[in-house]
């Protein structure tokens, strides 16, 4: 266990967690939303401290980042537990574990130095906290990452942008890179789907930007959810209003856990997410989970391709210190 640094107390020995927005009240012995947050005796802790399910070494096309050390290898770890409960759930086995287990936490321990040092003989750019929302594991997130600055290593969180303010601004020193995704954009859907809301997420997507954050945003297309012309205008003008720049991934959902009474989502409706994206004036679309189709990066400049992928593979650089090898045009990143 370790004590909750974003929380405070309440009356009757209740407290109010302040890590992400669902803000939750907790009783004496309760757990919030997320599962792996308990109230002990008037103080709130984290359950999941060091303790990892997962620890893999990922292209970090896979995040998926395409503008962030393209072809490099990242150090990925995870928690149990998640403040969603999103119904299609790829990982739902990990981010709902504690609920479909009576509260069972699971996992490895493992030290920050020790992830730190796992990700150096590897071999790895960076360390990516993902498969579930690790905002709920902050506080080992924050250590590993601190540590893996000193050590020249960047910090990646794969997120659904629901933490608060106060935890974002906590984070923003030693995080270099995350990719948010934007489910929808209808609460309602947030609201059912997810268990959550909208807004927080698109105000987390702002604030991001404005911190200097790398940000790119995923939006897995799921049929009759959110592939509406309505709704995909929505999330493309959204990223266009905030920078033209911002890399928006839509991506084909598979049927998984609650949700397998959808078909999988067609091309045709990634395509119809690459075009509505490209006509908001977003100049890096890409479509995710059906390999080879417009996942690689091309210069807006003068329209040469500067970097080609296959899958989660690089293939083909053309770019020197960050820039179109042709035109010279800057492309938005770290390279």
């Amino acid at each position: 266990m370790r004590l909750s640094e974003m929380f405070v107390r309440e009356n009757d020995s209740a407290v109010q967690c302040t890590l992400c927005n669902h803000r939750c009240h907790i009783q004496e012995g309760k757990r919030g939303i997320c599962g792996v947050r308990e109230n002990r005796n008037g103080e709130l802790y984290s359950l999941v401290y060091g303790k990892l399910v997962a620890q893999n070494v990922d292209p970090v096309e896979k995040k998926p980042l395409f503008h962030f050390l393209p072809g490099s290898t990242t150090y990925s770890i995870s928690t149990v537990g998640c403040n969603f409960q999103c119904l299609h759930c790829q990982n739902y086995h990990i981010s709902q574990f504690p609920h479909m287990h009576n509260g069972e936490i699971s996992g490895v321990h493992a030290t920050p130095g020790e992830v730190v040092g796992k990700a150096q003989v590897h071999g790895c750019k960076s360390i990516s906290y993902t498969y579930v929302e690790p905002t709920i594991f902050y506080e080992f997130s924050r250590d590993c990452g601190e540590l893996a600055h000193q050590h020249g290593l960047k910090n990646i969180y794969v997120s659904n942008g629901y933490m608060t303010v106060e935890a974002l601004e906590k984070m923003v020193p030693w995080m270099d890179a995350i990719n948010v995704d934007i489910k929808a954009f209808d609460d309602q859907v947030y609201r059912k789907v997810c268990k959550a809301r909208l807004q927080p997420v698109l105000d987390n997507v702002r604030l991001l930007h404005q911190y200097g954050v790398w940000l790119e945003v995923t939006t897995l297309v799921i049929p009759g959810i959110n592939d509406s012309q309505q709704q995909l205008e929505g999330i493309a003008n959204f990223i266009a209003d905030i920078d033209c720049a911002i890399p928006w991934h839509v991506t084909a959902f598979y049927p998984t856990y609650k949700m397998t009474d959808r078909q999988r989502t067609p091309l045709s409706s990634l395509e119809k997410a690459f075009a509505i994206g490209k006509s908001a004036g977003l100049q890096y679309v890409y479509q995710g989970n059906i390999p080879g189709e417009k996942e690689d990066t091309e210069c807006p400049s003068c329209g040469a391709k500067v970097l080609s992928r296959s899958g989660f593979v690089l293939n083909f650089s053309g770019l020197e210190n960050g820039s179109c090898v042709k035109c010279g045009f800057r492309i938005p990143g770290i390279f």
